[in-house]
């Protein structure tokens, strides 16, 4: 497994202003709204929010005034689609491309960074001469080279992994929490939703006060669970058979999208502001209550595990008038989209599975019509886990076909009525997945020993082809008796400190001590299981060596000496006095001496 290739290194903004499609910065001069100036854009994603979860999508308990009155105002792609999952959907936004093209195809195992030289959607948007800020739920890469600031954001307040009661965020809180500003862990007071809206707004007001164009991504951890929320916002739901939590986490973020529509219009920035509203993946929390008619949620890849809302609303972009568009669309539209609507050129260096909705919005024609696409994702990556989408057909795995028309709940499978549908949808998938194929088993190796980031924190998160990826697996010891590798490119010559960890550094627990509860603002975290920890062992760049651990020892350290431009698997555990696997260090902390 070990190689001295070297990773591309991310595109400068100058590398990108030169090679947008050979035309020269001076000449790459973006769209100006009915102000005279370049349209700011702010994309706004809820995270578990699913289709049925809105008053104005039909659901007979939920009440969503905020979001209904933001519906009525925008173009509605009413046939919009992600990945089942929010990890590749997020990597399919930023950057146009699938998810087994861009590398974000699952929220753990070793998958869930972008590969390094693809341009992302704040690289192009800062070569574009706008500001950049993230607030909220990153997901696409915890560790340097991934992190939001190295991928093109000037502002990134975010928190590590999925959110809170991540692996990665152990025991944080969804009120008066922990977050990291460019990576620097700070406190934030109230719940973390107000503060997300609270901050972003802080920083358009300030980019506009500047004279700024700006791109803001407000992608909230809420309504994922788990469902903590200040019952005054779940009390209205109280009732037997509703998500009474869950439901209340929508209204708290129902209440924050109507201050964010007041800070709009009291700001004047409403006009020239393009807003993109969506979801990240099908329903959760409300499915069994109302799912819009469709069978599946998230994870899945029928109709309600990966079709999402997609709002657009531009007032003074010249776009078609409000209503549904029932056009087959996916989330590696929009950056295309946004491309044409501000009026760029992609870098050369971009390839885009998606196409650029701009004249659907504008009420041209649709160049969209007979479109085939595909909706796959996954920790392990196999043939025909998948659907295909072809106008109202989909094809879910290899040998069901429905058709949305006549059976929109997906009960009967026709595929033996229709053979000639069933082969084009067929060979379409089969075409792709012979592009996708050759590169589906490169795993994104996490930097350690740069200057950027050093030390570097690894967690369970990103163990290879292993699911453990929350805080409950780390409390269970769950993972297998030896865990999972890392793969990591090790930056610079040096000697390396290697630190394991049954808990996450910082916690004063011994290794094999067992984790007490924690009593959370609106929730509880449960204990965790103490295990007769006596040994370490660690396997990288063909070492193997094995430490004993001294009795109350809150970690076991390893010092080993690694090169340049190595690529490489390093694989930590632990083990009871006998030699018996026991379970994999959950974390490590690698430091260049």
């Amino acid at each position: 497994m070990n190689s001295h290739l070297p990773l591309p290194a991310a595109p400068t903004r100058r590398e990108f202003l030169e090679a947008a499609a050979g035309v020269a910065p001076a000449l790459w001069n973006p769209k100006k709204g009915a102000a005279g100036r370049p349209p700011n854009v702010l994309i706004l994603l809820t995270d578990d929010q699913g289709y049925g979860d809105f008053s104005c999508l039909g659901n007979p308990v939920l009440r969503t005034p905020n979001l209904d009155r933001l519906h009525g105002q925008s173009v509605r792609f009413t046939d919009f689609h992600v990945a089942p999952m929010c990890t590749p959907t997020r990597g399919q936004l930023l950057t146009g491309m699938d998810a087994l093209r861009n590398g974000a195809t699952s929220v753990t195992a070793g998958r869930a960074v972008v590969r390094r030289g693809i341009p992302l959607m704040p690289e192009m948007f800062r070569a574009g001469g706008y500001a950049t800020g993230l607030f909220g739920k990153w997901h696409v890469g915890d560790m340097y080279p991934y992190r939001p600031m190295d991928r093109g954001f000037q502002e990134a307040k975010y928190f590590h992994g999925w959110g809170l009661s991540s692996a990665p965020e152990f025991d944080n809180d969804y009120f008066h929490g922990r977050y990291r500003d460019r990576g620097v862990e700070k406190q934030f007071s109230g719940y973390c939703t107000d503060f997300w809206f609270d901050q972003a707004m802080d920083w358009m007001r300030r980019k506009a006060g500047d004279g700024e164009p700006f791109f803001c991504y407000l992608p909230t951890n809420t309504p994922h669970g788990p469902t903590w929320v200040d019952e005054k916002y779940a009390a209205p739901y109280r009732r037997e058979g509703q998500p009474a939590a869950f439901f209340g986490m929508i209204a708290n973020l129902d209440e924050n999208v109507g201050r964010l529509e007041r800070f709009l219009e009291e700001t004047g920035l409403r006009e020239n502001t393009i807003v993109i509203f969506m979801t990240d993946n099908g329903g959760t929390g409300g499915v069994n209550l109302y799912n819009a008619g469709m069978r599946g949620r998230k994870t899945q890849y029928y109709e309600g595990g990966h079709r999402v809302p997609c709002w657009v609303r531009w007032p003074a972009g010249r776009l078609r008038a409000a209503g549904d568009v029932p056009v087959l669309a996916e989330i590696q539209d929009l950056l295309p989209t946004l491309l044409e609507l501000c009026g760029w050129k992609a870098p050369a260096q971009a390839r885009f599975d998606g196409t650029s909705l701009a004249p659907v919005l504008r009420g041209d024609a649709d160049r969209t019509a007979d479109r085939m696409l595909v909706v796959q994702y996954g920790q392990i990556l196999k043939k025909w886990d998948s659907c295909v989408l072809w106008q109202r057909w989909r094809l879910v795995g290899e040998n069901e076909l429905y058709n949305l028309d006549s059976d929109f709940a997906q009960k009967t499978n026709v595929a033996t009525a229709h053979p000639d549908v069933l082969r084009r949808m067929r060979d379409h998938y089969e075409a792709w997945w012979a592009g996708i194929a050759p590169t589906i088993g490169d795993y994104c190796p996490l930097s350690i020993g740069s200057d950027r980031e050093n030390p570097v924190i690894l967690t369970s998160s990103d163990w290879q082809d292993i699911y453990c990826d929350n805080v409950h697996t780390v409390l269970a010891g769950r993972g297998g008796p030896q865990g999972g590798p890392w793969n990591v490119f090790v930056e610079k010559d040096g000697h390396y400190e290697i630190s394991l960890s049954r808990w996450p550094h910082g916690r004063d627990l011994a290794l094999d001590e067992a984790c007490p509860p924690k009593k959370m603002t609106a929730g509880e975290m449960e204990a965790g299981q103490a295990m007769p920890i006596a040994r370490a062992r660690l396997q990288v760049a063909g070492e193997d060596l094995t430490l004993k651990a001294s009795p109350g020892a809150r970690e076991a350290v390893f010092r080993v000496r690694l090169k340049k431009g190595m690529k490489t698997r390093l694989h930590g555990w632990f083990q009871d006095a006998a030699g018996k696997d026991l379970c994999g260090a959950y974390y490590a902390r690698i430091r260049r001496r």
